[in-house]
């Protein structure tokens, strides 16, 4: 079972690092509900067993690519983000330790795997997986981009996608760099 969640897991990172054309020091927020991915109700039954399934297959893709992966803790922790501390470097930290009954298990994963990991309240991603429906939107750019992936579930768990994008300004005479969309 765990296998096959972390093989899932690993299929839509890849999908969603292509789609957004993520480049080396980018970030990649990922929401988790490892109680969703078991079947149950958001927030009903952390397991950090199938967190641990998830996060192997995702980070396995990023670290490949030299990708930042921002894990987004529950609401119990105002949904902080835990990351490595050179992702944001100037970010203002915040002192907690995710826990999976107050802060989910994909955020306590993420504590103890990475090398030196910081809590922070707010990020703004390149591009963003939300397992479970978590909401992971305020942790986007502004400009975010809804990403269909073919692979859409991990466990039980529905999995959203999104990129974002460079915002336009200047309307209908502005020319445009199309690298930045």
């Amino acid at each position: 079972m765990y296998e096959e969640i972390k093989a899932s897991a690993r299929a839509a990172a890849e999908e969603i690092c292509e789609a957004a054309g993520l480049k080396k020091g980018q970030i990649l927020v990922v929401g988790c509900s490892s109680s969703e991915v078991c079947g149950d109700k958001i927030g009903s039954n952390s397991n950090l067993q199938v967190a641990e399934a998830v996060f192997a297959g995702i980070y396995e893709v990023v670290k490949e690519q030299g990708i930042y992966l921002a894990a987004q803790c529950c609401e119990h922790l105002n949904r902080a983000i835990i990351v490595e501390r050179s992702a944001v470097p100037f970010s203002e930290v915040v002192n907690v330790v995710p826990q999976p009954k107050a802060g989910g298990s994909f955020g306590t994963t993420a504590y103890k795997t990475f090398a030196d990991p910081v809590a922070v309240e707010e990020i703004r991603a390149d591009a963003g997986l939300d397992i479970g429906n978590t909401l992971i939107g305020m942790h986007l750019k502004k400009v975010a981009v809804p990403v269909r992936l073919r692979h859409h579930s991990i466990g039980c768990a529905h999995v959203n996608a999104a990129r974002t994008r460079a915002k336009f300004i200047g309307g209908e005479r502005a020319v445009y760099d199309r690298s930045l969309l």
